[in-house]
């Protein structure tokens, strides 16, 4: 089901995908070549488990010495990692605690940003986490899946197995592709996806 998407004067486009598909590539464009602001789930997600912070307690309350990392609060993020990853129950808990706290931080963002015309909001969880009224419009990010896997072992260093779980957490692109308003194919080169973001920004939202 299409939820109702945000009605305001803003032009908000969320910016979704699947893990290793290229979101923040896209982020990067829009902000660097754009000049549009990109609000970034993932830092705020990071935040809110900053060491000392009350998200950084409660995971520490409920994992212990395995996610630890060092001195104080720290979160070590590649030991909750393979937790979360390997049990959707775990999951599942982690996601009900950050959530709420990255969204308080997109809707004081958006205030502080109130005169901006277009604001991207790079939500990689956007439809698992109902997040879609937040937006005008939703792009999705694809690409191939043997595209995907590779990027994804490349870039985290993870061994395949490892990675295709990781990319089964989330839901199929193609379950994103019938919800989403625009697709943005990031399988070619950079100057491919730069004109494919110029033809989207011309569009009528």
């Amino acid at each position: 089901m299409i939820r109702a998407r945000f009605q305001g004067p803003q032009r908000r486009i969320g910016l979704t995908g699947g893990i290793a598909t290229g979101k923040s590539t896209v982020g990067q464009l829009l902000a660097g070549r754009f000049g549009l602001p990109v609000l970034d789930a993932d830092l705020y997600a990071r935040g809110a488990l900053a060491p000392g912070s009350p998200g950084a307690r409660a995971v520490l309350a409920r994992y212990g010495e395995p996610v630890a990392s060092g001195a104080g609060d720290a979160i070590d993020r590649a030991a909750l990692g393979r937790i979360v990853f390997a049990d959707p129950q775990e999951r599942r808990w982690l996601e009900q605690l950050v959530h709420p706290l990255v969204r308080q931080r997109f809707e004081a963002e958006l205030e502080r940003l109130a005169d901006s015309p277009v604001v991207v909001l790079m939500i990689p969880l956007l439809f698992e986490a109902g997040l879609e009224s937040m937006c005008s419009e939703v792009w999705l990010v694809m690409c191939r899946p043997e595209t995907q896997l590779r990027r994804l072992v490349g870039r985290d260093g993870l061994q395949q197995q490892e990675a295709g779980a990781r990319i089964a957490a989330q839901w199929p692109l193609a379950r994103k592709q019938a919800l989403a308003d625009r697709l943005i194919n990031n399988d070619g080169d950079s100057r491919a996806l730069e004109q494919q973001l110029a033809a989207a920004l011309a569009l009528n939202p």
